[in-house]
């Protein structure tokens, strides 16, 4: 027999032809790609507000999910959950807010920072807890009923809470 320029003989045709091709076809029957993940929601005073379904119902200390769309709602709402179920967020304080005309820049800077005062009381530092916190506020239609609570609440970023958060205060 003789030999080609690239060493194999006439008659035979490559054993592997595409071997690339099913190494990857192979690789991904074995290995699936893994599911694309959801990025952690940005908890900001925009996040949960005093129109969200269910909010209203969490009291102090309570736990509860994330808003998410509920088909048999047929709105956006957030559960009541146990802490010890693997809740997304704590409520941990209420502010009240002056009377007055709706203002929501300052109602958000008056959240943000009477929130902000509380969690370093109870948790010092964002850095040291691994916790961060968002005020849940009242809206122009909220506020013109009345309402005049400020929600501070806690949550663990990228994570579930599997327990109250909330540390006694001395």
């Amino acid at each position: 027999m003789t030999r080609t320029a690239v060493g194999r003989t006439p008659h035979r045709r490559p054993r592997y032809r595409g071997s690339a091709l099913v190494s990857a076809v192979l690789a991904l029957a074995v290995f699936p790609a893994a599911e694309p993940r959801t990025p952690a929601p940005r908890k900001d005073d925009t996040f949960v507000t005093a129109q969200t379904t269910g909010i209203l119902n969490i009291e102090g200390g309570e736990c509860f999910t994330d808003p998410v769309y509920s088909r048999q709602a047929a709105e956006v709402v957030v559960l009541y959950r146990p802490c010890e179920e693997r809740a997304d967020n704590q409520s941990y304080a209420f502010l009240h807010a002056p009377d007055g005309p709706w203002d929501r820049p300052a109602l958000a800077a008056f959240g943000w920072a009477g929130c902000g005062g509380d969690f370093v009381r109870r948790w010092t530092s964002r850095a040291a807890s691994g916790l961060d916190y968002y005020p849940i506020l009242p809206t122009a239609e909220t506020w013109a009923d009345g309402d005049r609570d400020i929600m501070c609440v806690v949550y663990r970023p990228g994570g579930e809470l599997t327990g109250s958060l909330v540390p006694l205060l001395r």
